[in-house]
């Protein structure tokens, strides 16, 4: 049971790695706990629900034949399913859900589900998609296969994988509700796709040229414009590989410690943030748990800690949803 008063995180780890090229991801929940991230939001205030590990033990039924270059398509499947359906429960007993993963592909099931929750009380579900790729290829545009790459083009009703969910509601966000901040990797039919959807990208050119701050607080003005509330997807590979190792997907030129800080903290300050993945943390390729204690750190600033003593413009977290 939760504390009276005290907001409601419910931490959720999603042990799924067949979505990448790499395996290894599925250590992500546990080193992200072993890192403090429940130690962390305690000290900030907040009752933390633990709910353990989604847990899978068969591939979902057959609904016709899995699509063409989508790998462990039916495995994937039954993931997204069931997680759809945890983060749906998850979001209506009032908590901010952290779903801890694992590997991209899992926001197919925690983007769905929240959104379909935030759809039945009329208000926008937007996606803040922090990451060094796109993840807007379909079966169609893809060069790998991994599943893992083609979560936010599913995410925007995107075709080829139609049949994921099943008999759950798709809840699309539509690509004008999806931002992509800090990509720097893209594939050339994803590019394209890209570019003809009405969708904001913030590559890291962008954020050279200028800044973060102006940058964030563009997306956070978007939201509010539309009464709507934010999804935060966090890839840890959105930061540089000097300050994130342990991913499998690095690309060079990513953000800063303290870029990464100030995208956290400003995101706090709007109080619009209601539901967040980490996703991609390797375990295996990291440095003696570095990635994961700089991802707990940025999880701390998005929920109230501050580097400085600095007072915040607004401490607000969990403002009214009417």
């Amino acid at each position: 049971m939760s504390e009276p008063n005290k907001p409601l995180i419910a931490l959720l780890g999603v042990p799924i790695e067949i979505g990448a090229s790499q395996r290894g991801t599925l250590m992500g929940p546990d080193a992200l706990r072993t890192a403090g991230i429940g130690r962390v939001l305690d000290q900030l205030g907040f009752a933390v629900e633990d709910h353990g590990d989604l847990e899978m033990t068969a591939v979902a039924p057959s609904d016709g034949p899995a699509p063409a270059n989508a790998k462990f398509y039916d495995d994937i499947k039954a993931w997204i399913r069931a997680l759809s359906e945890h983060a749906f429960l998850l979001a209506r007993s009032g908590a901010v859900p952290i779903f801890m993963g694992g590997d991209h592909s899992l926001s197919m099931g925690s983007v769905n589900g929240v959104a379909r929750y935030w759809q039945e009380l009329n208000r926008p579900l937007f996606v803040l998609w922090l990451d060094a790729h796109a993840d807007y290829n379909t079966p169609d545009t893809t060069e790998t296969g991994n599943m893992h790459g083609m979560s936010a083009a599913f995410l925007c009703g995107e075709p080829g994988l139609d049949h994921l969910l099943g008999d759950q509601p798709r809840v699309s966000i539509g690509p004008d509700r999806l931002d992509l901040f800090g990509i720097r990797s893209i594939d050339p039919l994803e590019k394209k796709l890209v570019g003809e959807r009405p969708i904001a990208v913030a590559d890291m050119r962008a954020i050279d040229e200028f800044g973060v701050g102006v940058l964030i607080r563009r997306v956070i003005e978007k939201v509010k414009a539309h009464n709507g509330v934010l999804h935060v997807s966090f890839d840890v590979d959105f930061l540089d590989p000097a300050v994130a190792p342990g991913v499998g997907t690095t690309v060079p030129g990513g953000a800063t410690y303290r870029e990464a800080h100030l995208v956290m903290e400003l995101l706090h300050d709007c109080g619009l943030v209601r539901s967040v993945d980490i996703v991609e943390l390797n375990p295996f390729l990291d440095e003696r748990g570095r990635t994961a204690r700089v991802a707990v750190e940025l999880v701390g600033s998005l929920f109230g800690m501050q580097i400085t003593d600095r007072r915040t413009p607004s401490n607000a977290v969990l403002p009214d949803d009417g």
